[in-house]
């Protein structure tokens, strides 16, 4: 399941992140790592974007990116 396709109000744990290595470096430089927890707080009408909590700290994610994201429940 991607990051993108979890529930609202679930909490997943990353487990992989698919994606070349530059667009690779930029999710995780927002704390998006493997092993990481990520609560979905909420999704836009639209599904565009994601927020999440990661980290300690609020963060927007846009569909696509969220899409590279690989979960799992935790």
């Amino acid at each position: 399941m991607t990051l993108g396709d979890a529930a609202v109000g679930s909490t997943v744990i990353v487990a992989k992140i698919d994606g070349d290595g530059a667009y690779k470096r930029r999710i995780m430089d927002m704390g998006i790592t493997k092993g990481s927890e990520i609560f979905i707080r909420k999704v836009a009408p639209l599904g565009d974007p994601v927020e999440i909590t990661v980290r300690g700290y609020e963060l927007s994610v846009r569909k696509n990116d969220a899409q590279c994201v690989l979960v799992k429940e935790a």
